[in-house]
């Protein structure tokens, strides 16, 4: 007889949802059959479609609760008291506390670009090969899945090629200069890669990329601000070279 299969560990999505409810409600959560913990119950099945095909029971409000409680074992006001909450958590929970936690703002601004992703299946939302291309961002998978979207779309690559090359005359790396042409010749005429950098959650529907919004890099160092998490920004990758 089979076995029923388990569903998946938490991605980094949910437990930024997640998060952004307890932290509304630190005092007082909702409780399971509150209409906070069933729309995040539906929200979460949304995204876990999107993620890899789960069905509608993906995540119950009671799972929803329990992690709400898995998290409160990191709140300082709730463990003063002497408690402890739910401890059978997994290490992605800490991880998720410590960087969103202390700062509610950043918290609410990334739970809310999350949500409006699933909610409107931004195009570049859905799960796609891309996925295994470095880490993930901070702000969880739809977003990062958002950003390398927008930064391989080859139309506006392709303008932006057009506009440094009209401005400078080469294609060069924006973090180590690296010129694909000067080393290949022929062969690396026109090829360099795009990078978006615009923070995540800014990501929307609404807002169009400019080509400002783009920089020019090599797969080297395009691959490096992407290797692990935090992401870097083409600032503090340059900073690194410079103190080699």
């Amino acid at each position: 007889m089979d076995q029923p299969r388990r569903n998946p560990s938490w991605s980094r999505d949910e437990l930024i949802l997640a998060l952004d409810l307890y932290m509304r409600n630190p005092s007082s959560p909702p409780g399971k059959s509150s209409d906070e913990v069933l729309s995040l119950s539906s929200l979460l099945n949304t995204l876990g479609r999107l993620n890899a095909g789960h069905g509608q029971e993906y995540r119950n409000p009671n799972g929803v609760y329990m992690k709400m409680m898995n998290f409160r074992r990191f709140d300082p006001l709730f463990t003063a008291a002497g408690k402890v909450g739910l401890t059978r958590g997994g290490r992605e929970e800490e991880a998720v506390w410590h960087e969103f936690a202390h700062d509610q703002e950043r918290l609410a601004q990334v739970a809310q670009a999350i949500r409006t992703a699933a909610e409107s299946n931004m195009e570049g939302a859905s799960q796609t090969s891309g996925d295994g291309d470095g880490a993930e961002a901070e702000e969880g998978r739809i977003l990062t899945r958002l950003h390398r979207f927008r930064e391989r779309r080859p139309e506006l690559v392709a303008q932006k090629k057009a506009s440094v090359l009209a401005a400078s005359g080469r294609l060069s790396c924006e973090v180590c200069n690296f010129d694909f042409e000067e080393k290949y010749g022929e062969r690396g005429r026109g090829f360099i890669e795009a990078h978006h950098l615009k923070p995540l959650h800014t990501l929307s529907e609404a807002t169009k990329t400019s080509l400002g919004d783009l920089a020019l890099l090599c797969a080297n160092c395009h691959r490096m601000i992407h290797s692990a998490q935090p992401w870097l920004s083409p600032d503090e990758l340059r900073q690194i070279l410079r103190n080699d």
